[in-house]
């Protein structure tokens, strides 16, 4: 295999899965700034919050009986919003076939002590869906971003269920199809597939969520960030934009270009369209190369979003070797997989990357790989 260089570069060489690739044409200069060093409380503040809101809502196809809140500590915060608040009313199962369930799992079992059944399956793999107890509170990730395994659709929720579905859905909104009358509780970041910034989260409750908030009161103290009840009733200020705590104007003017732009592409099928473009020319380039493989063999649960790759003979340090060299040279940034998941590679896929930049990369994947071959071999 040549070690020579390749003539062109992707334009865009930005392949994180988090905080990912802007939207194309993005430029700070073009974020409206006249929420800027207002008060959020303002009617200003009040009002791009909800107009964020409203975008959300019809990009995402969201029907009314949901609401949508921009809460603090991005996806993270959302959803142990969304733990904190709701369970404890009744026996919970938790998945885990990554890092990020894993974490829930740890809250459920280890500061809520709620002794949860835990469905585990290794990374690239996920766990029978058909053996979950929906009497019981069900949390799971829909895309597990650090294992590029998702779930295959919402087929596996009945619409009869008992318990509440509870899912993180960071790498997912946006880029697959949400039966959302299955869906109780979920959460994501702007940071995944619209390319915002990070530190806010969004909390989507539907009806049966609101019922579990205004009828049972958890067992443990509830930080004043955590609070979505007041005198027994939802906090419904949260949801038309008076956030629990001060939000960034110029996080919530970055998301809103970025739900403009999609918009602009035919909202979520556009969206979809172009991760799906993107996870194809990648799977393109997998199957060119015998050194390069899936972490998800099964390609009806394998992420279109956040693509996770095996390289045959790898351990951490040719990962890490390998992305460095890539970053170097500007060719690809921060495409090392997850510091938990098995040595490889993590290539974000979501709508924000361009086609072609995938392709692009294609033949430096090659570059880097016999170069750092060759620079072991010599050590």
């Amino acid at each position: 295999m040549s070690v020579t260089i390749p003539a062109r570069k992707p334009a865009r060489p930005f392949f994180s899965s988090g905080p990912c690739a802007k939207p194309p044409g993005y430029s700070p200069e073009k974020l409206a700034t006249e929420s800027l060093g207002r008060s959020h409380r303002a009617k200003i503040g009040k009002t791009r919050l909800q107009y964020s809101i409203d975008l959300m809502r019809e990009v995402l196809q969201l029907p009314d009986t949901h609401r949508i809140g921009i809460v603090p500590g991005s996806d993270t915060g959302a959803f142990e919003m969304a733990m904190w608040t709701m369970l404890g009313a009744r026996p919970v199962t938790t998945l885990a076939w990554e890092s990020f369930g894993e974490g829930w799992v740890t809250d459920a079992a280890k500061q809520l002590k709620i002794d949860p059944t835990i469905l585990r399956a290794d990374y690239g793999q996920i766990p029978d869906l058909n053996a979950i107890d929906w009497s019981n509170d069900v949390l799971f990730t829909w895309n597990g971003t650090t294992s590029g395994v998702r779930v295959p659709n919402a087929d596996f929720i009945p619409a009869d269920r008992e318990g509440l579905s509870f899912a993180d859905a960071t790498s997912a909104v946006f880029a697959y199809d949400i039966d959302w009358s299955k869906i109780d509780v979920a959460t994501f970041s702007w940071q995944k597939v619209l390319g915002g910034e990070g530190g806010h989260g969004v909390l989507i409750l539907g009806p049966r969520a609101v019922e579990r908030l205004e009828t049972y009161t958890p067992a443990w103290p509830l930080p004043k960030v955590f609070r979505l009840v007041s005198k027994g009733k939802l906090a419904e200020g949260v949801f038309k934009g008076e956030t629990i705590n001060t939000p960034s104007m110029l996080a919530v003017e970055d998301a809103i270009f970025a739900l403009e732009w999609a918009k602009d592409l035919g909202g979520l099928k556009g969206l979809q369209a172009r991760s799906d473009a993107n996870a194809a020319a990648l799977d393109k380039i997998v199957q060119e190369r015998s050194w390069l493989s899936h972490l998800c063999a099964d390609e009806a649960t394998r992420s279109k979003t956040s693509v996770c790759l095996s390289v045959e003979g790898a351990d951490a340090d040719f990962i890490k070797k390998f992305a460095a060299m890539l970053e170097k040279q500007d060719a690809a940034y921060d495409i090392a997989g997850y510091r938990d998941a098995p040595a490889g590679l993590r290539i974000w896929c979501g709508a924000t990357v361009n086609a072609e930049d995938i392709a692009d990369l294609g033949p430096w994947l090659d570059w880097a790989y016999a170069a750092t071959k060759a620079e072991l071999a010599t050590a």
